[in-house]
C-alpha cells in the first residue's frame, strides 16, 4: 500500500519546512508580473513557480478557479502544472473545494484523486455542507491511492463564521462537529491515518476541539496578506503533530515574483522562519 498522504506530508515538511505556496494566478497578479491574462501568461506563471518552489517548499496549492476562468486552455495549463510540480518532487493540493453526493462525488473523486486522471493531485479541498458522509467516495479513493481530502471546516472569511460557529442539536459548534468527524475517519481501519485533514484559517483562535487529536493534515491559509504571521501560526497550532500543519501564503509570497530567484529566496526565508517557530 502507498504511504498515506499524512506520512508523505510529514516527510516533505522534515525536508523543506511546513510552508505551502499558494498558486493564485489572478488577473491582477499576472499583470503585476508583466504577463498576459490568458493561457500563455498562465503557462509562464506556472513554470516560474515550479522553478522557484521546487526544493524550497514542501507543498504547492493551485487555486483551481484561476485556471477554470480560462476554460479548457486554462485547465490544460493546470494539468501541466500538476505534472511538472509532481515531477519536481512537490506535493500538490488542488484548492478546488468540491463536494456533492453519490455518483457526482464519485466523479469528483475520480477527477482529482484517481490514478489515471490528468488532474490527479496529492490532495483536494472539499466542502462538507452536504454532510461529511457525502464525501465518502473521495475518502475511499484517496485512501486507496495514498492521497488526501482536506475538509473546509473553519474558514476565516466573515461570511462563513456564523454558519461554522452555529450550535448543533448535540451542543457542539458545526465546525467542531466536522473536526470530530474528521478525527473519527482517521481512526477508521479502512482509512490510513492522515488521509483526511481539514482547512482551518490561520487567523482563527482555537475552539473547543483539540487540533492535536485530528489525526490528519491541517491546511492553514491566511499567512501573509490575510494578516497571520509565523508567530501567530505557531501559537494557534501549538501541540499539533510535527509535520501536520501547512501554513499557506499566496498573495504575500507571490508578490516577490516574477524573478524566480527572488521568489525562491522569499519562500526559503519564510519556510525557515516557520520551521524554527513550529518545531
Amino acid at each position: 500500500m502507498a504511504d498515506s498522504f499524512g506520512d508523505r506530508v510529514a516527510a516533505a515538511v522534515r525536508a523543506t519546512g511546513p510552508l505551502c505556496a499558494g498558486i493564485d494566478p489572478s488577473a491582477s497578479l499576472l499583470a503585476s508580473w508583466g504577463l498576459t491574462d490568458d493561457a500563455t501568461g498562465l503557462g509562464a506563471f506556472c513554470r516560474t513557480c515550479v522553478e522557484a518552489f521546487a526544493g524550497a517548499v514542501s507543498v504547492i496549492k493551485p487555486q483551481v478557479a484561476f485556471f477554470e476562468r480560462h476554460g479548457s486552455s486554462g485547465m490544460a495549463q493546470l494539468e501541466r502544472l500538476v505534472a511538472d510540480a509532481t515531477a519536481a518532487g512537490l506535493i500538490v493540493i488542488a484548492d478546488a473545494k468540491r463536494g456533492d453526493i453519490d455518483s457526482t462525488a464519485e466523479a469528483y473523486a475520480d477527477a482529482w484523486l484517481g490514478d489515471t486522471s490528468p488532474l490527479a493531485v496529492d490532495a483536494v479541498t472539499a466542502h462538507p455542507y452536504l454532510g461529511l458522509g457525502a464525501l465518502a467516495p473521495l475518502v475511499r479513493i484517496a485512501a486507496r491511492n495514498g492521497r488526501g481530502v482536506l475538509v473546509v471546516a473553519r474558514s476565516s472569511n466573515p461570511e462563513g463564521r456564523g454558519l461554522q460557529q452555529a450550535v448543533t442539536s448535540g451542543g457542539a459548534a458545526v465546525e467542531d462537529m466536522l473536526l470530530t468527524g474528521v478525527a473519527a475517519l482517521n481512526c477508521s481501519p479502512e482509512v490510513p491515518a492522515g488521509t483526511v485533514g481539514a482547512v482551518i484559517g490561520a487567523t482563527l483562535e482555537p475552539t473547543n476541539f483539540a487540533l492535536s487529536q485530528l489525526g490528519g493534515v491541517i491546511l492553514a491559509p491566511g499567512l501573509g496578506a490575510q494578516g497571520a504571521g509565523p508567530a501567530d501560526v505557531a501559537k494557534r497550532f501549538a501541540g499539533c503533530r510535527p509535520g501536520s500543519v501547512l501554513p499557506s501564503s499566496s498573495r504575500g509570497l507571490l508578490a516577490a515574483g516574477p524573478d524566480p530567484v527572488a521568489l525562491r529566496r522569499s519562500a526559503q526565508s519564510l519556510a525557515r522562519e516557520l520551521a524554527e517557530l513550529m518545531g
